[in-house]
C-alpha cells in the first residue's frame, strides 16, 4: 500500500513494465512495494492475461504484501469486471488514460476491494490543476512525464520544478525517467510517497537490467 511517507526509508518502490515471471520473482525479492504489469495493447511491454497471472503468481510466492498493479487505459467497465474475476487478480488498477472523475467513482463503487491509482502526465503547471478533482475517488496519484505519442514508459522525466512545495491529499508516486542516478536530486527537492521506475532500468522493453534495479532500490533505501 502506498502511504504518506516521512523519509526515504518509508518511500514506496514500484518497478513497472515487467514481462517475465522469473524477473518478477527476483525483483520481488528486493523487498519492493509494488510490481506493475502493462495491459495496454499498443505498449511494447504489453502482456496477455495468461502472462499477467503468471507474473502475479510469482510475486505472491515471495510476498502477498507486494502490490500487484495492472496498468490499463480507457477500458470499459465490463473489462474491469473480467479483470477482477481472474484467478489471480491485481490488487491495484492503475489508470493511465483519459479516465474521468465519474469513471473513477464508478469503479470504486463497483469494485471496492481493488485499489485505484490514477496517472497524470505533466507538461506544465496547468496539468496539475485537474488532479484535485480526483483525489477523493482514488487511492493514489501517479505523476508521469508528458509525451506526444506515448502514455508512458518513455524514459522522459517529469519537470520536478513543477512539484516543489506542491502537496496532495492523496499519496503520490513519481514516475518518468527514474534511475538510481537521479534519486539524490529528487529527494533533495521533493518528498514523494512512492517512486515508480521502468524504462531506464531496461535492457530492452520489458526486460530489466537486474543490476540497475538493485542499484535503484539501494539508493532509495540508503
Amino acid at each position: 500500500m502506498i502511504r504518506k511517507s516521512t523519509s526515504k526509508q518509508s518511500t514506496s518502490i514500484k518497478i513497472c513494465g515487467l514481462t517475465k515471471p522469473s524477473q518478477a520473482r527476483s525483483i520481488a525479492e528486493f523487498k519492493i512495494n509494488a510490481i506493475g504489469v502493462i495491459g495496454v495493447k499498443n505498449s511494447p511491454r504489453f502482456v496477455t492475461e495468461e502472462e499477467c497471472i503468471k507474473i502475479f503468481n510469482e510475486v505472491e510466492k515471495v510476498s502477498s504484501s507486494i502490490e500487484k498493479v495492472l496498468v490499463i487505459a480507457n477500458e470499459k467497465v465490463e473489462e474491469i469486471k473480467c479483470i477482477n474475476n481472474r484467478s489471480t487478480p491485481p490488487s491495484v488498477i492503475q489508470l493511465h488514460g483519459n479516465e474521468s472523475v465519474d469513471y473513477c467513482r464508478e469503479l470504486k463503487n463497483k469494485f471496492p476491494t481493488i485499489k485505484l491509482w490514477k496517472a497524470f502526465r505533466l507538461k506544465s503547471i496547468n496539468d496539475l490543476e485537474n488532479i484535485s478533482h480526483y483525489e477523493n475517488e482514488i487511492d493514489a496519484i501517479l505523476l508521469d512525464a508528458w509525451d506526444e505519442k506515448s502514455l508512458g514508459g518513455t524514459g522522459n522525466r517529469v519537470p520536478i520544478e513543477l512539484l516543489i512545495n506542491k502537496t496532495f491529499k492523496a499519496p503520490w508516486i513519481l514516475a518518468g525517467g527514474i534511475s538510481a542516478e537521479i534519486i539524490p536530486e529528487i529527494f533533495s527537492k521533493l518528498k514523494p510517497d512512492g517512486i515508480d521506475a521502468s524504462s531506464r532500468l531496461e535492457i530492452s522493453p520489458g526486460i530489466k537490467d537486474m543490476k540497475k534495479v538493485e542499484s535503484l532500490v539501494r539508493e532509495i533505501r540508503a
